[in-house]
Protein backbone atom coordinates (compact mmCIF):
# COMPACT_ATOMS: atom_id res chain seq x y z
CA UNK A 1 0.00 0.00 0.00
CA UNK A 2 2.83 2.52 0.82
CA UNK A 3 4.36 1.76 -2.68
CA UNK A 4 1.20 2.44 -4.01
CA UNK A 5 0.55 5.68 -2.33
CA UNK A 6 4.06 6.44 -3.85
CA UNK A 7 3.61 5.67 -7.67
CA UNK A 8 0.23 7.01 -7.48
CA UNK A 9 1.53 10.89 -6.08
CA UNK A 10 4.96 11.40 -7.78
CA UNK A 11 7.00 13.66 -6.24
CA UNK A 12 11.00 14.88 -6.64
CA UNK A 13 11.75 16.51 -3.66
CA UNK A 14 10.61 19.43 -1.29
CA UNK A 15 9.42 22.36 -3.19
CA UNK A 16 8.90 20.38 -6.59
CA UNK A 17 5.64 19.39 -7.25
CA UNK A 18 4.69 15.63 -9.23
CA UNK A 19 7.94 15.17 -11.00
CA UNK A 20 9.69 11.86 -11.39
CA UNK A 21 13.02 11.76 -9.31
CA UNK A 22 12.05 10.73 -5.90
CA UNK A 23 13.74 9.42 -2.82
CA UNK A 24 12.76 5.87 -1.20
CA UNK A 25 14.32 2.91 -0.16
CA UNK A 26 17.73 2.66 -2.54
CA UNK A 27 19.94 5.41 -3.73
CA UNK A 28 17.67 5.63 -6.96
CA UNK A 29 14.38 4.74 -6.39
CA UNK A 30 12.58 6.51 -9.23
CA UNK A 31 8.51 5.78 -8.58
CA UNK A 32 7.15 9.34 -7.06
CA UNK A 33 7.07 9.62 -3.66
CA UNK A 34 5.26 12.72 -1.91
CA UNK A 35 8.21 14.60 0.45
CA UNK A 36 8.11 14.47 3.92
CA UNK A 37 5.08 11.86 3.67
CA UNK A 38 5.48 10.86 7.38
CA UNK A 39 4.30 14.29 8.05
CA UNK A 40 2.68 15.46 5.18
CA UNK A 41 -0.13 13.30 4.26
CA UNK A 42 -1.32 12.23 7.91
CA UNK A 43 -2.05 16.31 8.34
CA UNK A 44 -3.64 16.65 4.95
CA UNK A 45 -6.01 13.48 6.13
CA UNK A 46 -6.35 14.59 9.28
CA UNK A 47 -7.53 18.30 8.35
CA UNK A 48 -9.03 17.53 5.21
CA UNK A 49 -11.95 15.13 6.20
CA UNK A 50 -13.38 16.92 9.17
CA UNK A 51 -13.09 20.03 6.98
CA UNK A 52 -15.25 18.04 4.41
CA UNK A 53 -17.63 16.66 6.60
CA UNK A 54 -18.14 19.88 8.10
CA UNK A 55 -18.85 21.62 5.38
CA UNK A 56 -21.27 18.83 4.01
CA UNK A 57 -23.02 18.16 7.00
CA UNK A 58 -23.94 22.02 7.33
CA UNK A 59 -24.90 22.50 3.86
CA UNK A 60 -27.16 19.76 3.71
CA UNK A 61 -28.48 21.21 6.99
CA UNK A 62 -28.54 24.42 5.25
CA UNK A 63 -30.56 22.89 2.16
CA UNK A 64 -33.70 20.74 4.90
CA UNK A 65 -34.16 24.04 7.20
CA UNK A 66 -34.71 26.82 4.00
CA UNK A 67 -36.18 24.56 1.35
CA UNK A 68 -39.34 22.00 1.90
CA UNK A 69 -39.42 18.29 0.93
CA UNK A 70 -41.33 19.16 -2.11
CA UNK A 71 -38.76 21.51 -3.35
CA UNK A 72 -35.65 18.98 -2.57
CA UNK A 73 -37.31 16.84 -4.65
CA UNK A 74 -38.22 18.83 -7.67
CA UNK A 75 -34.88 20.53 -8.08
CA UNK A 76 -32.40 19.36 -10.27
CA UNK A 77 -29.62 21.27 -8.79
CA UNK A 78 -30.64 22.10 -5.14
CA UNK A 79 -27.25 24.62 -4.07
CA UNK A 80 -28.59 26.61 -7.03
CA UNK A 81 -32.17 26.59 -5.74
CA UNK A 82 -31.06 27.26 -2.28
CA UNK A 83 -29.36 30.36 -3.59
CA UNK A 84 -31.84 31.65 -5.71
CA UNK A 85 -34.11 31.37 -2.77
CA UNK A 86 -32.34 33.04 -0.10
CA UNK A 87 -29.51 34.75 -1.54
CA UNK A 88 -31.05 37.08 -3.89
CA UNK A 89 -29.49 39.45 -6.25
CA UNK A 90 -25.97 36.99 -5.21
CA UNK A 91 -27.87 33.82 -6.12
CA UNK A 92 -24.94 33.40 -9.13
CA UNK A 93 -22.17 32.36 -6.07
CA UNK A 94 -23.99 29.45 -5.66
CA UNK A 95 -23.54 28.07 -9.28
CA UNK A 96 -19.94 29.69 -9.21
CA UNK A 97 -18.89 27.79 -6.11
CA UNK A 98 -20.04 24.40 -7.86
CA UNK A 99 -18.18 24.95 -10.98
CA UNK A 100 -14.91 25.77 -8.91
CA UNK A 101 -15.52 22.60 -7.02
CA UNK A 102 -16.18 20.39 -9.76
CA UNK A 103 -13.30 21.86 -11.73
CA UNK A 104 -11.02 21.56 -8.22
CA UNK A 105 -12.23 17.70 -8.34
CA UNK A 106 -11.39 16.82 -12.16
CA UNK A 107 -7.72 18.68 -11.39
CA UNK A 108 -7.18 15.88 -8.36
CA UNK A 109 -8.15 13.21 -10.55
CA UNK A 110 -6.06 14.42 -13.52
CA UNK A 111 -2.70 14.12 -11.34
CA UNK A 112 -3.80 10.99 -9.46
CA UNK A 113 -5.17 8.40 -12.19
CA UNK A 114 -2.67 10.06 -14.85
CA UNK A 115 0.52 9.06 -11.97
CA UNK A 116 -1.48 5.30 -12.06
CA UNK A 117 -1.14 4.69 -15.95
CA UNK A 118 2.33 6.39 -15.00
CA UNK A 119 3.00 3.85 -12.42
CA UNK A 120 1.53 0.78 -14.36
CA UNK A 121 3.98 1.66 -16.74
CA UNK A 122 6.80 1.42 -15.03
CA UNK A 123 5.81 -2.09 -13.63
CA UNK A 124 4.95 -3.63 -16.99
CA UNK A 125 1.32 -3.86 -17.19
CA UNK A 126 0.94 -0.78 -19.79
CA UNK A 127 2.84 -0.19 -22.57
CA UNK A 128 5.93 1.51 -22.26
CA UNK A 129 5.38 4.74 -23.41
CA UNK A 130 3.31 5.98 -20.30
CA UNK A 131 6.09 5.44 -18.31
CA UNK A 132 7.62 8.35 -20.44
CA UNK A 133 8.34 11.91 -19.36
CA UNK A 134 8.94 15.16 -21.00
CA UNK A 135 12.81 15.81 -21.43
CA UNK A 136 12.45 19.29 -20.06
CA UNK A 137 9.59 19.86 -18.17
CA UNK A 138 9.46 15.89 -16.14
CA UNK A 139 5.68 15.30 -16.12
CA UNK A 140 4.05 11.99 -17.94
CA UNK A 141 2.66 13.28 -21.13
CA UNK A 142 1.74 10.18 -22.41
CA UNK A 143 0.03 8.89 -19.29
CA UNK A 144 -1.73 12.43 -19.40
CA UNK A 145 -2.86 12.11 -23.03
CA UNK A 146 -4.04 8.37 -22.34
CA UNK A 147 -6.08 9.94 -19.37
CA UNK A 148 -7.40 12.29 -21.32
CA UNK A 149 -8.58 10.58 -24.54
CA UNK A 150 -10.08 8.21 -22.34
CA UNK A 151 -12.06 10.43 -20.40
CA UNK A 152 -13.38 11.40 -23.97
CA UNK A 153 -14.52 7.80 -24.93
CA UNK A 154 -16.63 7.93 -21.72
CA UNK A 155 -18.08 11.37 -22.43
CA UNK A 156 -19.57 10.04 -25.83
CA UNK A 157 -22.46 8.55 -23.93
CA UNK A 158 -25.55 9.99 -23.66
CA UNK A 159 -26.93 9.63 -20.58
CA UNK A 160 -23.95 10.93 -18.26
CA UNK A 161 -26.26 9.79 -14.80
CA UNK A 162 -25.70 5.93 -16.24
CA UNK A 163 -22.29 6.61 -16.62
CA UNK A 164 -21.62 8.12 -13.21
CA UNK A 165 -23.54 4.83 -12.03
CA UNK A 166 -21.13 2.55 -13.65
CA UNK A 167 -17.88 4.31 -12.62
CA UNK A 168 -18.69 4.91 -9.29
CA UNK A 169 -19.46 1.33 -8.67
CA UNK A 170 -16.22 -0.08 -10.42
CA UNK A 171 -13.84 2.94 -8.42
CA UNK A 172 -15.49 1.75 -5.36
CA UNK A 173 -14.96 -2.07 -6.08
CA UNK A 174 -11.09 -1.14 -6.64
CA UNK A 175 -11.11 0.96 -3.25
CA UNK A 176 -12.32 -1.90 -1.43
CA UNK A 177 -9.62 -4.55 -3.04
CA UNK A 178 -7.20 -1.67 -2.56
CA UNK A 179 -7.28 -1.80 1.00
CA UNK A 180 -7.72 -5.52 1.42
CA UNK A 181 -4.24 -5.52 -0.54
CA UNK A 182 -2.94 -3.97 2.25
CA UNK A 183 -3.76 -6.41 4.92
CA UNK A 184 -2.14 -9.18 2.41
CA UNK A 185 1.14 -7.13 2.08
CA UNK A 186 1.00 -6.51 5.84
CA UNK A 187 0.45 -10.38 6.35
CA UNK A 188 2.62 -11.87 3.50
CA UNK A 189 5.83 -9.09 3.54
CA UNK A 190 5.78 -7.34 7.05
CA UNK A 191 9.22 -6.54 6.64
CA UNK A 192 8.25 -4.58 3.31
CA UNK A 193 9.61 -0.77 3.41
CA UNK A 194 6.33 1.34 4.34
CA UNK A 195 6.65 5.70 4.44
CA UNK A 196 3.92 5.07 6.70
CA UNK A 197 2.21 2.27 8.57
CA UNK A 198 -0.99 2.36 9.96
CA UNK A 199 -3.14 -0.29 12.65
CA UNK A 200 -4.74 -2.80 10.66
CA UNK A 201 -7.69 -1.98 12.59
CA UNK A 202 -8.56 0.77 10.25
CA UNK A 203 -8.29 -0.98 7.36
CA UNK A 204 -10.49 -3.74 8.76
CA UNK A 205 -13.27 -0.98 9.67
CA UNK A 206 -13.22 0.41 6.41
CA UNK A 207 -13.57 -3.03 4.95
CA UNK A 208 -16.72 -3.84 7.08
CA UNK A 209 -18.40 -0.94 5.64
CA UNK A 210 -17.30 -1.60 2.15
CA UNK A 211 -18.78 -4.90 2.20
CA UNK A 212 -22.39 -3.93 4.06
CA UNK A 213 -22.60 -1.12 1.19
CA UNK A 214 -21.25 -3.11 -1.92
CA UNK A 215 -23.59 -5.83 -0.87
CA UNK A 216 -26.45 -3.33 -0.69
CA UNK A 217 -25.95 -1.56 -4.08
CA UNK A 218 -25.51 -5.21 -5.75
CA UNK A 219 -28.95 -5.85 -4.42
CA UNK A 220 -30.68 -2.76 -4.99
CA UNK A 221 -29.15 -1.69 -8.65
CA UNK A 222 -28.39 -5.24 -9.84
CA UNK A 223 -27.98 -4.25 -13.53
CA UNK A 224 -26.13 -1.40 -13.26
CA UNK A 225 -23.59 -3.70 -10.79
CA UNK A 226 -23.52 -6.29 -13.24
CA UNK A 227 -22.73 -4.44 -16.53
CA UNK A 228 -20.19 -2.37 -14.62
CA UNK A 229 -18.43 -5.10 -13.49
CA UNK A 230 -18.58 -6.00 -17.53
CA UNK A 231 -17.12 -3.61 -18.27
CA UNK A 232 -14.69 -4.15 -16.20
CA UNK A 233 -13.91 -7.23 -17.29
CA UNK A 234 -12.96 -6.12 -20.85
CA UNK A 235 -10.15 -5.41 -19.30
CA UNK A 236 -9.17 -9.19 -19.29
CA UNK A 237 -8.06 -10.17 -22.61
CA UNK A 238 -6.33 -6.78 -23.03
CA UNK A 239 -4.27 -8.16 -19.82
CA UNK A 240 -3.80 -11.61 -21.54
CA UNK A 241 -2.95 -10.33 -24.84
CA UNK A 242 -0.51 -7.54 -23.69
CA UNK A 243 1.29 -8.81 -20.37
CA UNK A 244 0.45 -12.40 -19.73
CA UNK A 245 1.49 -13.49 -23.75
CA UNK A 246 5.33 -13.21 -23.39
CA UNK A 247 5.94 -15.05 -26.49
CA UNK A 248 4.94 -12.32 -28.78
CA UNK A 249 5.72 -11.97 -32.31
CA UNK A 250 8.35 -10.08 -33.63
CA UNK A 251 6.09 -8.54 -35.99
CA UNK A 252 4.37 -7.06 -32.69
CA UNK A 253 7.37 -5.71 -31.57
CA UNK A 254 8.69 -4.09 -34.63
CA UNK A 255 5.03 -2.57 -34.86
CA UNK A 256 4.81 -1.45 -31.12
CA UNK A 257 8.52 -0.24 -31.20
CA UNK A 258 7.64 2.36 -34.23
CA UNK A 259 4.31 3.47 -32.95
CA UNK A 260 6.69 4.10 -29.30
CA UNK A 261 9.31 5.92 -31.35
CA UNK A 262 6.50 7.98 -33.25
CA UNK A 263 4.66 9.19 -29.81
CA UNK A 264 8.39 10.31 -28.70
CA UNK A 265 8.94 12.28 -31.34
CA UNK A 266 5.31 14.12 -30.94
CA UNK A 267 5.45 14.55 -27.46
CA UNK A 268 9.02 14.66 -27.03
CA UNK A 269 9.22 12.09 -24.05
CA UNK A 270 12.34 9.45 -23.13
CA UNK A 271 12.68 7.18 -20.09
CA UNK A 272 12.97 8.97 -16.86
CA UNK A 273 16.99 7.39 -16.57
CA UNK A 274 17.56 9.07 -19.67
CA UNK A 275 16.76 12.75 -18.72
CA UNK A 276 20.52 14.18 -18.77
CA UNK A 277 18.91 17.68 -17.06
CA UNK A 278 16.64 16.74 -13.78
CA UNK A 279 15.95 19.19 -11.40
CA UNK A 280 18.61 19.61 -9.10
CA UNK A 281 18.69 17.63 -5.94
CA UNK A 282 20.13 19.52 -2.53
CA UNK A 283 20.60 16.00 -0.83
CA UNK A 284 22.32 14.51 -3.70
CA UNK A 285 24.23 17.51 -3.86
CA UNK A 286 25.44 17.62 -0.26
CA UNK A 287 26.06 13.72 -0.78
CA UNK A 288 28.45 14.97 -3.78
CA UNK A 289 30.60 16.98 -1.66
CA UNK A 290 30.98 14.44 1.32
CA UNK A 291 32.20 11.84 -1.86
CA UNK A 292 34.63 14.57 -2.97
CA UNK A 293 35.98 15.22 0.50
CA UNK A 294 36.96 11.83 1.30
CA UNK A 295 40.14 10.89 -0.63
CA UNK A 296 41.06 13.97 0.41
CA UNK A 297 40.74 12.92 3.74
CA UNK A 298 41.98 9.80 3.39
CA UNK A 299 45.44 11.32 1.55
Amino acid sequence: MGELLQCTLGHMCPGYFHCWQTFGSGTHHYHGCCPNMQRNLPCAIFISIPVVTFVYVFANVAYVTAMSPQELLASNAVAVTFGEKLLGVMSWIMPISVALSTFGGVNGSLFTSSRLFFAGAREGQLPCLLAMIHITRCTPIPALVFTLISTLLMLCTSDIYTLINYVGFINYLFYGVTVAGQIVLRIKQPDIYRPIKVSLLWPVIYLLFWAFLLVFSLYSEPVVCGIGLAIMMTGVPVYFLGVYWENKPQCFHIIIGKMTHLCQKLCLVVYPDMVKNPVPNPQKKDQNKEDDKSPQMNA
